[in-house]
């Protein structure tokens, strides 16, 4: 399915949320695990144009990040983070500053999203491995 069309059936979707923008049914329907992402990003939006935020986590489905500016839910927004492939998403939830975004790109973006979170699970993995337990 090409990414317009995936992004009107989402679109669909998130209109029955709620206006606080919480979506039980995906937070339970998570596939991927997420990983810990703090780097700053910009967000190329429809109605604010462009946006400076800062991540928070990432999967392969989606990533998290805080903004100080509203973005309406179901807008489709265009990330420039990761090397130099735009990645559209779709704004899924907001929690305060906090929103939540789900990757709609195929190809180049999606393999970049791939190798970033299988780097990011490498280096936490290790990172985990390093603490010593106590006693």
């Amino acid at each position: 399915m090409d990414p317009a069309a995936s992004a009107e059936k989402l679109k669909s979707k998130t209109q029955n949320q709620s206006a606080t923008g919480s979506a039980p049914a995906l937070v339970s329907a998570r596939h991927e695990p997420r990983f810990k992402l703090g780097v700053e990003i910009s967000i190329r939006t429809r109605t604010h144009g462009v946006l400076a935020g800062y991540t928070v986590d990432i999967s392969e489905s989606g990533i998290s990040a805080i903004l100080k500016i509203e973005v309406p839910l179901s807008e489709i927004v265009e990330f420039g983070f990761i090397g130099r492939v735009n990645i559209p998403a779709m704004v899924r939830q907001r929690d305060c500053f906090r929103y939540g975004f789900q990757f709609i790109g195929s190809g180049a973006a999606q393999e970049v999203i791939r190798s970033t979170c299988r780097q990011l699970a490498v280096e936490q993995s290790l990172l985990c491995d390093q603490v010593v337990p106590p006693g």
